[in-house]
C-alpha cells in the first residue's frame, strides 16, 4: 500500500483529495495545524481503520514537515495563502522551498501541487505570481513535481464559486472593475480532484507544470450570466467601470454577500488577468474523468444543489416592501405644515425641514439593504431561528418608525412622542447589533440609523420641554 501525505487536508480541495486517495487504496497521512478541526472532516471516519492518520503540525515548521514526510511515496502540496499583507509571497516561497528540500531528503517519489492558470507575460497579480513561484520552488528541490494550474474552481465550498453565486443572486446591478471581461477557463471540483490524484502515477521524467480546465472558456461576466440561467434566477445587468477599483468593489461585495474583503480580494487577484488553459497535456497522459470533463453548466448544476438561489430575492422583496410601506405611512402621518406644529416653539438647533426627507430616504435605503443581507445570511448559515428573530426585530422597528409620526403629529402627545422616539432608538441599536454579528462592516454602515433616532429623541424631548404649557 502506497503512503500519501496531503497538506491542506481540511481545505475545500484537500479534503476531497484525501477521500479520493482512500477510495483508490492509498494510506493517507494528513498534516494539519488543528487536530480538532481535522476530526470534523468527512475523512476522519477512516482514522479508526488506519487508512488515514493525522500529523498535527505546521507546514512552516521544518521539524513538523520532517515528521510528516517520513516514508511517504507521494506528497500533495495544497497550501495557498489568502493573505494580502506585505511579505506573504516570500513566506509562501520559503515554506515551499523547505517542503521540497525535506521531501528530497526523504526520497519522496513525487510532489503534486495545485497552482493557478496565468498569462505568460508579467501582467499578473501578486497572488498569481506567488502561486507560480511556489511551483518553481517545489520543482527546484529535485523531487519530480507536477504543478497543476487551474482557473476558477466550481464546487460547493469553493470561495470562488460562492462569490460567483452570491453576486449573481444578490447584486441588482454591478458596476465592476474591467477584469469582468477577462477570459477564464473554469473547472469543476470533481475534475480537479481527478487530475490531482492521477498525477501521482506520472512517469518520473514528467517534472513540469500542467494546465487543467473544463471545456468552456468565457469572460467572467458570462459566467455570472450563465449561472443565472442554470439556476433559473433573473439575469442582472453587469457593467465594466474603469473607475471601480478592486478594493472598492470588494468592499461593496463584502456588504452584500457573506464573504469578507479578506476573502474577496485574493479571488479578484486570481481573475485580474486572462486565466485561459493553453494545453491539455495532462489529459493525454492520465486520461479525463469518466464521461469527460464537466461543462461549466454541469458543474454549476451540481454545486448549486442544496442551495436556494431564489431565496435572497424573496427576502429582499419582503423587506423592501416593508420598508417602503413604513416610509409611505410615515410620510402620510407627518404634517409639518399644520397650524398646530407651526405654533410650537422649537430649539434653534433643529435642522431645516428640507433635511428630514433627505435623511430618512437615505436611512430607509440603508435599512433595506442591511436588513435583507442580515436575514439572508442567517439562513445561509443554517440558522432559521436567528433569521426569524432578525425579521421580527425589523418588523417591530418599522412599526415604531411609522408610529412615531402618528404620535407626534396626530396625537400631539409630546412626552409620549419622546418615549416613543427613545424606544425607536433602542430598537435601531438592536438592529445594528444584529447586523454587526454577521458583518462588522454592515453594523458600521447601519450605525447612522440609531444615531439619528437618538438625535430625534433629544429633539422631541426639547420640543416637549419648550411647549409644556
Amino acid at each position: 500500500m502506497r503512503t500519501a501525505l496531503v497538506t491542506g487536508a481540511t481545505g475545500f480541495i484537500g479534503q476531497r483529495v484525501v477521500l479520493e486517495l482512500v477510495e483508490r487504496g492509498w494510506k493517507v497521512r494528513c498534516l494539519c495545524r488543528s487536530r480538532d478541526k481535522a476530526l470534523t472532516m468527512d475523512w476522519a471516519r477512516y482514522l479508526d481503520s488506519g487508512e488515514v492518520e493525522i500529523v498535527e503540525g505546521d507546514a512552516a515548521e521544518r521539524a513538523d514537515v520532517d515528521r510528516a514526510l517520513k516514508g511517504v511515496d507521494c506528497a500533495w502540496y495544497l497550501l495557498h495563502s489568502m493573505s494580502s499583507g506585505g511579505g506573504f509571497a516570500e513566506e509562501e516561497a520559503k515554506m515551499a522551498r523547505q517542503f521540497g528540500e525535506v521531501a528530497a531528503e526523504h526520497e519522496v517519489g513525487r510532489i503534486v501541487y495545485l497552482g493557478g492558470l496565468h498569462p505568460d507575460n508579467e501582467d499578473m497579480s501578486e497572488h498569481l505570481k506567488s502561486r507560480v513561484r511556489v511551483g518553481e520552488e517545489l520543482r527546484a528541490a529535485g523531487v519530480p513535481t507536477a504543478a497543476l494550474q487551474a482557473g476558477v474552481v466550481i464546487g460547493d465550498g469553493s470561495l470562488s464559486f460562492a462569490l460567483l453565486r452570491h453576486v449573481s443572486e444578490r447584486v441588482p446591478t454591478f458596476a465592476a472593475p474591467k477584469w469582468i471581461t477577462n477570459r477564464i477557463t473554469p473547472i469543476s471540483v470533481r475534475d480537479v480532484v481527478h487530475y490531482l490524484v492521477a498525477a501521482a502515477d506520472l512517469p518520473a521524467e514528467e517534472d513540469r507544470a500542467f494546465d487543467i480546465g473544463g471545456p468552456d472558456t468565457m469572460p467572467y461576466v458570462d459566467m455570472m450570466q450563465r449561472y443565472t440561467q442554470v439556476v433559473s434566477v433573473r439575469r442582472r445587468p453587469f457593467l465594466s467601470a474603469p473607475i471601480m477599483t478592486r478594493r472598492l468593489a470588494s468592499f461593496g461585495l463584502s456588504v452584500l454577500t457573506p464573504l469578507s474583503m479578506k476573502e474577496i480580494l485574493p479571488i479578484f487577484d486570481s481573475v485580474s488577468s486572462d486565466t485561459v488553459l493553453k494545453e491539455r497535456d495532462l489529459e493525454k497522459l492520465v486520461g479525463t474523468p469518466e464521461g469527460g470533463n464537466q461543462t461549466f453548466d454541469e458543474a454549476v448544476e451540481i454545486a448549486a444543489r442544496g442551495t436556494h438561489p431564489a431565496r435572497y430575492g424573496r427576502i429582499a422583496n419582503a423587506v423592501h416592501l416593508g420598508v417602503l410601506a413604513t416610509a409611505i405611512a410615515g410620510s402620510l402621518l407627518t404634517n409639518p405644515k399644520s397650524a398646530n406644529y407651526a405654533r410650537l416653539k422649537k430649539p434653534s438647533w433643529q435642522p431645516p425641514a428640507a433635511a428630514f426627507p433627505i435623511v430618512w430616504t437615505l436611512l430607509y435605503i440603508d435599512i433595506a439593504v442591511i436588513a435583507t443581507t442580515t436575514i439572508a445570511d442567517s439562513l445561509e448559515e443554517g440558522e432559521p431561528r436567528a433569521a426569524r428573530n432578525d425579521a421580527l426585530a425589523l418588523a417591530g422597528n418599522l412599526v415604531l418608525n411609522a408610529g412615531w409620526s402618528g404620535v407626534f403629529f396626530r396625537s400631539r402627545a409630546r412626552r409620549l412622542s419622546t418615549l416613543w422616539a427613545g424606544a425607536l432608538a433602542a430598537s435601531s441599536a438592536d438592529l445594528v447589533r444584529r447586523a454587526h454579528r454577521r458583518s462588522p462592516t454592515r453594523g458600521l454602515l447601519l450605525a447612522p440609523y440609531p444615531v439619528w433616532c437618538a438625535f430625534a429623541t433629544v429633539l422631541t424631548g426639547e420640543i416637549a420641554r419648550l411647549n409644556r404649557s
